[in-house]
């Protein structure tokens, strides 16, 4: 029989300093939506989708969003906990469907991790080609190679997860001071290029009926929902925050603040550049819009910007999958290793080191796709569909939970019942919609950003894992998280009174 590491009697559940204040939360979930980021690279690729109607995608992509959003600031309002989602999602529904959207959140954020890897290194070498830096001990420097632009972001994801480990409110500061210089470059250039962009602004950016076919609407909004994806670590920390209300209004802040800014930056773009342009530069679209608005060395605080942003992101993305994992591992739902908490910066440190550790790994394994630009798509559509699938249950969730509002009061009923069901429904029917569209767009497998399959086994992969590994949550580890009434859900309030 296997031994339970945690012993017999479920221990004394560990607990993380309360520091943080809205705009660290702000701050957090602004930088793991990497605003920068998503608009540097990611409406290049969403225009190769949905050609010059960025705009109309962007918010008819924020219309579920939004529904997620009340979602997750009603539960949070009745049961804030760091493991969120996967919390909710086991108490209201089920806990295999808890534990799954615990896991492919895990996942999801480990790939976007290695991505985002590979965005930090072509960043750096992009500025190290403006410096005049060409080639290093004889080899050139290729902003396009997985392999150079993975080697040199390993060794910025190892700096800024030691950095994690130093708390969030070390890890907020620094955040705050690359948002500031970021957004500062970012609508100024943008706001420069609505001004002056050659190409003729057209209201038809803004009808998404004009999107050239389903296939293309469906690919186009999980892209964008991926683009938002991460306003919810604002929660990932609100056991860490003074009074968790904070936690909900940091998450709709930056959800807000988010779609201003993509509509800024769709609009600038397409003005600025044709759709070819935008469609072919990739990773270095930012760095091809900036050179086309200013001369050197001005043209270069925007590629500045993006590797700011794509450093921040990092180290946003290991804080909240080292708090959920911290959460599962209360629930041992996870080995205990994942809630072991540093006495001295009162932060999961062990758990920070090991999701970095993850990352890096994942980042390797990312070299058999070659070509940034498709390694890029791959690790975007796979986190797309498991984004939304993770959104859905916690939306189904809310509305499970708060259905009796809807006979005591429609107004809060529409707000935490209709929106995040009719929200739930939209991202389930487009997931399924792009995963049909996947699998018969081929008819062989290949490792290939343009092999349905390839694009289909991905995402997959991450959900079928999910389902083992609850597996052995239960029957080996003996969890009680998959008993009603007991684990995390039971222990928060007695958490939340001791910390108050």
């Amino acid at each position: 029989m296997t031994q339970n590491p945690y012993g017999t009697d479920p221990p004394v559940q560990p607990s993380l300093r309360r520091s943080l204040g809205v705009l660290d939360g702000v701050a957090i979930a602004a930088s793991s939506t990497a605003a920068t980021t998503s608009i540097g690279i990611g409406l290049g690729v969403t225009a190769g989708v949905v050609g010059l109607h960025l705009p109309a995608i962007m918010l008819l992509a924020f219309l579920p969003v939004l529904g997620i959003a009340c979602a997750f600031t009603r539960l949070n309002r009745v049961e804030p906990n760091a493991g969120n989602g996967y919390v909710w999602v086991g108490r209201s529904l089920n806990p295999w469907l808890g534990f799954l959207v615990g896991w492919v959140n895990i996942v999801a954020t480990v790939a976007f991790l290695a991505y985002t890897t590979a965005v930090t290194g072509s960043a750096l070498i992009q500025l190290a080609g403006e410096a005049g830096l060409h080639e290093v001990a004889g080899r050139a420097l290729d902003p396009g190679s997985t392999a150079q632009t993975t080697a040199i972001g390993i060794v910025v994801l190892v700096a800024v997860t030691l950095t994690a480990v130093t708390g969030v409110r070390t890890a907020a500061r620094l955040q705050s001071g690359l948002l500031v210089f970021e957004y500062v470059v970012l609508l100024g250039f943008c706001g420069y290029g609505i001004v002056t962009g050659p190409h003729s602004f057209s209201l038809s950016w803004f009808d998404p009926f004009a999107i050239p076919s389903a296939s293309a609407l469906a690919q186009g909004l999980l892209l964008c929902v991926f683009c938002y994806w991460g306003f919810e670590s604002a929660f990932t920390v609100n056991e860490e925050v003074r009074d968790p209300r904070d936690a909900s209004r940091a998450g709709v802040i930056t959800l807000v603040t988010m779609l201003g800014l993509f509509l800024l930056g769709s609009v600038a773009f397409q003005r600025v550049l044709s759709e070819d342009e935008l469609a072919g530069h990739g990773a270095q679209g930012l760095a091809f819009f900036g050179d086309r608005l200013a001369s050197q060395p001005l043209a270069a605080l925007p590629l500045v910007a993006l590797t700011f942003s794509a450093m921040a992101s990092l180290q946003a993305g290991v804080i909240p999958t080292a708090r959920g994992m911290f959460a599962m591992s209360r629930d041992r739902t996870l080995g205990p290793v994942w809630s072991k908490v540093s006495a001295r910066y009162g932060t999961p440190a062990s758990g920070t080191l090991l999701i970095g550790a993850l990352a890096t790994a994942v980042a390797v394994l990312a070299l058999v796709i070659p070509r940034l630009a498709d390694m890029i798509m791959a690790t975007v559509n796979a986190v797309g569909i498991v984004v939304a699938l993770s959104y859905a249950l916690t939306a189904l969730a809310a509305a499970a939970r708060f259905r009796g509002l809807l006979r005591e009061d429609w107004r809060q009923g529409i707000r935490a019942v209709v929106l995040p069901s009719l929200s739930a429904a939209a991202l389930l029917g487009l997931g399924g919609y792009l995963a049909w569209s996947f699998y018969t767009s081929a008819d062989h497998f290949e490792v290939s950003a343009d092999n349905g399959w390839f694009l289909l086994l991905t995402p997959a992969l991450m959900i079928a894992s999910g389902f083992l590994a609850a597996a052995w949550a239960k029957w080996v580890r003996k969890s009680p998280y998959f008993h009603a009434g007991h684990g995390t859900d039971a222990d928060a309030p007695q958490l939340l009174v001791t910390h108050n």
